[in-house]
């Protein structure tokens, strides 16, 4: 294990854990954006604290889909439909690049030797093949996403795992999230985080975050590290 970093009250920091979509590229926003272009379609619009809820997990109780479907009727083919919604999502996050400070942020990762993990909503194949594409992939010593556990944020599960894969305790690392359901997360597994909210949740409650940042650019890891005292 590499020598720790501390924060201010001298408790050790052996590794970090960073959320995914909308912490290394904004993806939630494109997300909501092929939505929002679906219901217009239709003629509809999509209310920004329906698409909220959705923001950091799988398990939300409400689904875009099934509503538009049940406002719009039969008629129509919804599985075309979707992969037409889909396959347009996917395009424009292919252009997406790493958010502000996130490279920095895992090059400071690097020179204090701190193990990264993944613990992401997303499938495995979405949120490898987005690291692979960015280059970024080989600075992640895991990734652990809905494939891996039974269910996701603001359960806990996910960063439990994380935490086993990285083999520390959850007061040893702390996490980085851009949602109030990743906070949630995080806080219980019994980590610090810390939280960079989403522009989407503008007037979320990040209160339950250790720390909370406008973006990860301007302070290095390290000035991060010390204010989770």
């Amino acid at each position: 294990m590499n020598a720790p970093s501390h924060t201010d009250d001298g408790r050790a920091i052996r590794a970090a854990v960073f959320d995914f979509d909308g912490l290394i590229i904004a993806s939630e926003s494109v997300a909501m954006r092929t939505w929002q272009d679906l219901y217009a379609r239709f003629g509809f619009t999509l209310p920004l604290d329906k698409w909220a809820t959705l923001i950091g997990t799988w398990d939300a109780p409400w689904d875009p889909g099934a509503e538009l479907r049940e406002r719009v009727g039969n008629g129509h083919d919804w599985e075309a439909i979707e992969r037409e919604r889909r396959a347009s999502e996917i395009a424009q996050a292919n252009q997406l690049p790493p958010l502000p400070g996130v490279v920095e942020r895992l090059d400071d990762a690097a020179a204090l030797g701190l193990p990264l993990a993944i613990a992401s909503s997303s499938d495995l194949g979405w949120v490898a093949g987005h690291l692979e594409r960015l280059g970024i992939a080989d600075r992640f010593s895991a990734i652990v996403t809905r494939d891996d556990v039974t269910r996701t944020k603001p359960d806990p599960e996910l960063y439990v795992r994380a935490l086993a894969a990285l083999g520390v305790a959850p007061d040893e690392a702390f996490a980085i999230e851009d949602s109030v359901h990743g906070v949630a997360a995080a806080k219980a597994a019994g980590m610090r985080c810390v939280a960079v909210p989403n522009p989407l949740l503008a007037n979320a409650d990040y209160s339950a975050a250790d720390a909370c940042l406008p973006s990860l650019a301007g302070q290095t890891l390290g000035d991060i590290i010390a204010r989770l005292g």
